[in-house]
């Protein structure tokens, strides 16, 4: 049995929780706390440490999910986090523009961590104030090769083919190193 690890990351209330839980076939590992600041009250609580999840592709390989906290005051995890991971993927919610920059700052952290695959996965495409994925790659400015992907998080079936892409990504990075 082989085993793969993956980091979910991107801004706060992006739609990391949700997305692990969609998918896993364990129950969430959450370290979720109520939020008690009215600035940050879009949703009830957060991730402070790390979600986790697993799921099992076919007999021989299963992907460990480790979802990183979004909040700045937070991000001393992502680093311990991201050690062993062979690939991430960057949550941007498609409908709130004014958390583009930080998706953009959360993927060059990312990236400085380790030369691995990665895909952004555009989250929240079933909304109707959502923008379109090539209109995420201009904005984050991103080159051509990096996936970009439709998503919604409460959705099993986006979340998967996030997730195939990347290890789809990182299968092809493992049988040809050089490129």
């Amino acid at each position: 049995m082989q085993s793969v690890k993956m980091v979910i990351t991107g801004p706060f209330s992006s739609g990391k929780t949700q997305f692990i839980g969609s998918v896993s076939e364990i129950d969430v590992v959450s370290t979720e706390r109520k939020i008690t600041s009215k600035a940050e009250k879009i949703k009830d609580s957060t991730t402070v440490a790390m979600d986790f999840g697993r799921i099992t592709v076919g007999d021989d390989l299963i992907l460990y999910l480790f979802g990183t906290p979004g909040q700045r005051r937070f991000d001393f995890m992502w680093d311990i986090l991201s050690q062993g991971m062979l690939g991430f993927v960057v949550m941007v919610d498609s409908t709130k523009p004014e958390t583009f920059r930080e998706a953009k700052r959360i993927l060059e952290t990312f990236e400085s961590y380790a030369s691995t695959p990665y895909v952004v996965a555009a989250n929240k495409q079933d909304m109707e104030d959502a923008w379109e994925p090539e209109d995420l790659r201009i904005i984050l400015r991103l080159s051509e090769d990096v996936k970009i992907l439709p998503c919604v998080a409460s959705d099993k079936e986006t979340v998967k083919n996030v997730l195939l892409e990347l290890l789809y990504s990182i299968l092809d990075e493992i049988d040809n190193p050089d490129g």
